[in-house]
């Protein structure tokens, strides 16, 4: 049982301690209309391990042509429904034990315990949402070559950001959002200066911005977005409205209590949440993915099923380079 003790802490002089704490430092910004509105994080109680819901998917052959000449018997149609599901992801928090002890050698309130580990807490909860979503986004997206374009012979460039964007056709107004790392970003700010567009290098220079086709750039440095090699490759992800949905769907419980019984009296803090993810025009495998994913399932293609008739139904495109 590995339990913090005062050998844990720094005990500086009041003028150099600051009351800080190390949080990650990953981009976690990134949702609802930070992201114009393509991935969204809400509250919603949603019960069991799935949320299931029936739609009606497009008819195919709906409208042909009909023969003037002809009085013969016509095929009927119909209508059918299909199924598309999120999944419940359970995670938990610690837990994470201090002695009081602690705290006193550093003439603070152990209540300052919780509150650092709220701060970290609330980061760290974020971070796994966006690596746990863009990891279920580029997985899915394998799945349909359509939507897929890869450009790893070379750096991004706004050829290659276009050639993505052309992945989606007429629909390609439909992609709101790029994700993509800060290296891939910081290829396009570089080529923006490079091909000295006029106006363009004038404004990557003085604003720091890149040219993005008229579209929103989250820059994260997520993992997932990082395919290790020699050289590494990057994902890019261009999504549409509401193309990554995570539901908040079970209350945070956390709990704290004094442990007795040791050398030294110890806050014990722990917590436990769940939330549900679904991406558009696709639904969670739940006979071959099941119930309470691992990441390694997440991020498998075949766990998630294309459900939307029209790849420009789907949550967006993937877009791989250097």
């Amino acid at each position: 049982m590995a339990i913090g003790t005062k050998s844990d802490f720094k005990i500086y002089n009041e003028q150099f301690f600051g009351g800080f704490t190390e949080v990650l430092m990953q981009n976690a910004d990134i949702f609802n209309a930070a992201s114009a509105g393509t991935i969204l994080v809400r509250p919603r109680r949603l019960k069991g391990d799935y949320e299931q819901e029936s739609f009606v998917p497009e008819i195919a052959s709906l409208i042909t042509r009909r023969d003037v000449t002809s009085v013969s018997a016509a095929t009927d149609l119909k209508m059918t429904q299909l199924e598309k599901a999120s999944v419940k992801i359970n995670r938990k928090i610690g837990p994470i034990a201090q002695t009081l002890d602690a705290w006193k050698k550093i003439a603070e309130d152990p209540q300052v315990f919780s509150i650092l580990l709220g701060q970290q807490t609330a980061k760290a909860a974020l971070v796994d949402y966006v690596d746990t979503a863009i990891k279920a986004a580029i997985a899915a997206l394998a799945n349909n070559s359509s939507v897929v374009y890869d450009g790893s012979a070379g750096t991004m460039t706004h050829t290659a950001l276009a050639t993505g964007l052309s992945k989606f056709g007429d629909a390609a107004k439909s992609i709101k959002c790029f994700v993509m790392h800060s290296k891939v970003w910081f290829d396009l700010v570089k080529q923006s200066i490079t091909d000295k567009i006029t106006n363009v290098a004038d404004v990557t220079i003085n604003q720091g911005t890149a040219a993005s086709l008229n579209r929103p750039v989250i820059v994260t440095d997520s993992a997932e977005l990082v395919v290790s090699g020699t050289p590494n490759n990057y994902y890019t992800l261009g999504l549409v409205q509401a193309g990554i949905e995570i539901d908040e769907s079970e209350e945070k419980d956390v709990e704290s209590q004094i442990v007795t019984g040791l050398e030294n009296l110890v806050m014990r803090i722990q917590g436990e949440y769940a939330y549900n993810l679904g991406l558009k025009g696709f639904t969670w495998d739940i006979t071959n993915g099941g119930a309470n994913p691992t990441n390694a399932a997440i991020g498998t293609a075949s766990n998630w099923d294309q459900v939307a008739t029209d790849y420009r139904s789907l949550a967006g495109v993937r877009i791989k380079t250097q």
